[in-house]
């Protein structure tokens, strides 16, 4: 029976571990923080049997994931970066609106998020492209690999960042970050950073008049209507950027007097931090937050806040120590392998969680502008979720192929 057990639960043990934590949590935690979800859908225990079921649907895809030669992830790139393409520009135009943004796709019985799984197609090419143009005498990667990678990259992250800018911002960090442990030449990522600087630049300056446009049009009730009937190209393209100038101005520096700080204008972050100010040591105990009754997202953009008013600054660290755990582990999986491949295939994941899950803790106690990104694995997120364990499954899958050594190597070699 164990001997049965141990064959489902392949790959590395540390990895395992990791990922059951962080299911643990994300069950009692979202149970804790949907009380919001229950008082609407008057069912006290609906969100938590959906979630526990995502989760477990969740685990079982990273079983199945984890069975599939790494080899056979290289013949499925096309397919998902296909798919990706074709359901960001259908959420585009057709998808379902949350929060003023069109971002998932809505199915019978479920919705889609498209950019979750396009995030993982674009690690997948990613590092295909940079294991395929390494040169032979272990320089580095070809010039070339950043052309071919920017010409998939950049339509894609274009296409998220109309709707969604923190994920587009976040998948271009993973992708840089890939060619830079893939050794593209520093030269060429210099100059790309500097072209993204001027890029944003004048996209910001463009934005600012598009949302005067849009603001201005908006002053009189004639203009409303002509605004309606006749919608300036900018104003469409630039919908969302009223919305990233509110969250980067709202995260200012706070004044020094309290009594001029607007809790109204800040309510999600103010909510954040007063979670965390009533935290303590040991916090309040699992389902004993009083704040996850005012945060609009408690159950998943500040699921992190919740955690640290429930389970006090010790729990927040433990939940930190997870996820720096993933990174050395898949670091050491990485370094492992024998073949370009599946080390840069890991790496990048591991990168994608662990980046993705700064964000969310960096939002949550205040260091970061609010952006909306999930804690993976913990979240309350049916895409996201799954998406994640088969990221999951993925490192798994390769760290059953990589070599065992004593040593740990680089995982370029």
């Amino acid at each position: 029976m164990n001997k049965k057990i141990g064959n489902l639960f392949k790959g590395d043990k540390g990895i395992w571990m990791v990922f059951f934590f962080l299911c643990l949590i994300s069950i009692i935690e979202v149970f804790s923080a949907s009380s919001t979800l229950s008082f609407k859908s008057h069912n006290f225990m609906g969100p938590i049997i959906y979630h526990a079921g995502t989760i477990l649907l969740g685990i079982f895809i990273t079983i199945v994931t984890l069975n599939i030669p790494c080899r056979y992830f290289k013949l499925t790139t096309p397919i998902f970066l296909f798919v990706s393409y074709a359901t960001l520009l259908w959420v585009l135009f057709f998808g379902e609106s949350i929060n003023g943004a069109n971002r998932v796709i809505q199915l019978p019985g479920f919705t889609f998020q498209p950019s979750e799984l396009a995030k993982g197609a674009m690690v997948l090419a990613t590092a295909q492209i940079l294991s395929a143009m390494q040169r032979e005498d272990g320089s580095g990667a070809d010039p070339k690999a950043i052309k071919y990678i920017l010409w998939l990259a950049l339509p894609m992250i274009g296409l998220i960042g109309l709707e969604n800018l923190s994920t587009a911002m976040l998948l271009f960090v993973i992708v840089f970050t890939m060619m830079f442990i893939g050794r593209v030449p520093m030269r060429q990522l210099g100059k790309l950073v500097g072209c993204v600087v001027l890029m944003g630049v004048l996209a910001f300056g463009i934005g600012s008049l598009a949302g005067a446009d849009a603001e201005a049009a908006n002053s009189g009730e004639q203009a409303a209507a002509a605004a309606k009937k006749d919608e300036g190209a900018l104003a469409k393209v630039f919908h969302r950027f009223g919305t990233w100038r509110n969250r980067i101005v709202n995260h200012q520096p706070r004044p020094e007097d309290p009594k001029d700080y607007s809790v109204r204008d800040n309510y999600q972050v103010a909510h954040s931090n007063f979670a965390i100010a009533s935290s303590g040591i040991v916090g309040k105990g699992p389902g004993n937050s009083v704040e996850r009754d005012y945060l609009p997202q408690a159950f998943s953009d500040f699921i992190f806040s919740i955690i640290i008013e429930e389970m006090g600054l010790i729990g927040a660290i433990a939940v930190v120590f997870l996820y720096i755990i993933l990174l050395f582990r898949s670091a050491r999986i990485s370094g492992r392998c024998e073949n370009n491949f599946p080390a840069f295939l890991v790496m990048g994941l591991a990168l994608l969680l662990v980046t993705q899950a700064a964000i969310n803790m960096m939002v949550a106690v205040g260091i970061g502008p609010v952006t909306g990104q999930p804690l993976p694995l913990v979240s309350k997120g049916g895409t996201s979720t799954l998406v994640s364990c088969a990221y999951i499954g993925a490192i798994l899958s390769v760290s059953r192929s990589a070599k065992r050594s004593d040593v740990v190597e680089p995982a370029i070699v």
